[in-house]
């Protein structure tokens, strides 16, 4: 075996939680090293870790030569800056999604990985599930076709996040979009073989927060600051002739599944799927039947840790980013489009 790869762990008051496993499971990585503006955070999240190495700047971790891994769990808009100055001090870089709000950021992130020739990955989890690997094994052999069509939506009801770096534009850069559009948008254009979108027309909505006694069930009464949308949906075109229709929202009177119903359709001209069920439905021409055959999961572990491991490994052993940063690029470029349509009321040439 090799060296151990040093991670060090930026923003450790949310979403890291969910990534510390990861590093704990894998046989070639180790957090070294954590920063977070928070000093108390800071504090009690290395002492539960186990972490020595704590910096009040993000920027002192950064210059740590010590490090082999940068993992950036900041809010949005701070995810370009950190992970630029990661690449350029030549660490890898793993970042929470989106990698950043606007398209013209991850160019500026793409351009620095590959000055610094080192990896830089989006953690989309929901690529690492069982469901996901399955289904996508299936399409990959040729399952569904051509896939011409897709629906997806990731919806939520009165499921609103209601601290400042999701409901500030200054610190998320959007709402629902942002935050949860990001999940389904990138699993769909996944699993569609990441066709290139050509145009958006997209509305905002902005209507139930401003309702006499409004709450979340996620934290409270909804603050009277929020400056980001609570719904967006989109009509998608791309160059291959495929389409998309996307919905999301915090807040919505729609059914609850286990606080959020998020879906995705897949139709192709040999069969079309539903996702998380995970289902194919095909059509014998000749026998004029219908079939509907239940996919078995891929053996899998929990999906932010095994994105974390799957990174690790790709920096070991040389291998290509388990997410491409081009691939979050046309996620964005599409919801930074979808914002543009509903200020312009109208289609956006993306």
């Amino acid at each position: 075996m090799g060296k151990m790869l040093k991670v060090g762990v930026i923003g450790v008051g949310g979403i890291a939680k969910a990534h510390f496993p990861g590093w704990t499971q894998s046989p070639i990585a180790e957090v070294a090293a954590l920063a977070d503006l928070v000093p108390d955070t800071l504090k009690r999240i290395g002492e539960a870790q186990g972490v020595k190495k704590l910096y009040a700047k993000p920027e002192d971790l950064i210059a740590d030569k010590e490090i082999d891994i940068v993992d950036i769990c900041t809010p949005n808009m701070y995810h370009a800056p950190l992970a630029i100055a990661a690449l350029k001090a030549g660490k890898h870089v793993i970042c929470e999604k989106p990698l950043a709000p606007a398209p013209a950021d991850i160019k500026k992130m793409i351009a620095a990985r590959d000055k610094s020739k080192k990896l830089l990955m989006t953690a989309q989890h929901f690529r690492f599930e069982g469901t996901s690997k399955a289904l996508k094994a299936e399409i990959d052999n040729g399952a569904l076709g051509n896939v011409y069509h897709a629906r997806g939506w990731m919806l939520r009801r009165s499921g609103a996040p209601t601290k400042p770096g999701f409901i500030h534009k200054k610190h998320s850069g959007g709402g629902p979009c942002i935050d949860i559009g990001v999940h389904i948008l990138d699993l769909t254009l996944w699993m569609m073989g990441n066709p290139k979108p050509v145009t958006v027309s997209g509305v905002t909505q902005d209507k139930l927060r401003r309702l006499p006694g409004a709450f979340s069930n996620w934290g409270g009464p909804i603050p009277k600051d929020w400056d980001v949308e609570e719904f967006a949906a989109a009509f998608v075109r791309f160059a291959n002739g495929a389409t998309l229709v996307l919905e999301v929202a915090w807040l919505l009177n729609h059914p609850k599944t286990h606080g959020e119903d998020m879906q995705m359709w897949l139709y192709g001209d040999k069969g079309g799927a539903h996702w998380p069920n995970n289902v194919l439905l095909t059509t014998n021409n000749k026998t004029k039947q219908h079939l509907d055959t239940q996919l078995q999961n891929a053996d899998h572990g929990e999906a932010h840790a095994m994105e974390c491991v799957a990174f690790a490994e790709a920096v070991a052993h040389g291998r290509p980013s388990p997410v491409p940063a081009e691939q979050s690029l046309d996620v964005i470029t599409i919801l930074d489009g979808l914002y543009r349509s509903a200020k312009a009321k109208r289609e956006i040439l993306l």
